[in-house]
């Protein structure tokens, strides 16, 4: 599919793009070229292909689950502001 100066300004405009009138032929030349390779991968037969969720089916390696970190928790549960029961407590933002 061609597309021309005219299509390349009607395609800026309704992406509220400014586009350089010097710049229009080569964007018109590279928007040609990705029309026409959506076009031929669209003219693929792929009936017999199942849709996947992800293009890798493997299983993904996962580190163990360990803290890396000392508990602090007593140390943050002591500068904070309120607490109740080792809960934090902030200001009612809901009504």
């Amino acid at each position: 599919m061609a597309l021309d100066r005219s299509d390349i300004e009607k395609i800026a405009h309704l992406a509220r793009l400014a586009i350089a009138p010097e710049q229009t032929e080569r964007y018109a030349a590279d928007l040609s070229n990705i029309l026409d390779l959506v076009a031929q991968m669209d003219a693929v037969d792929t009936s017999g292909v199942e849709p996947m969720a992800h293009p890798l089916h493997m299983a993904q390696r996962l580190r163990p689950d360990q803290p890396t970190e000392p508990n602090q928790r007593e140390h943050f549960q002591s500068i904070a502001p309120l607490t109740d029961s080792g809960l934090y407590l902030v200001p009612k933002v809901i009504e």
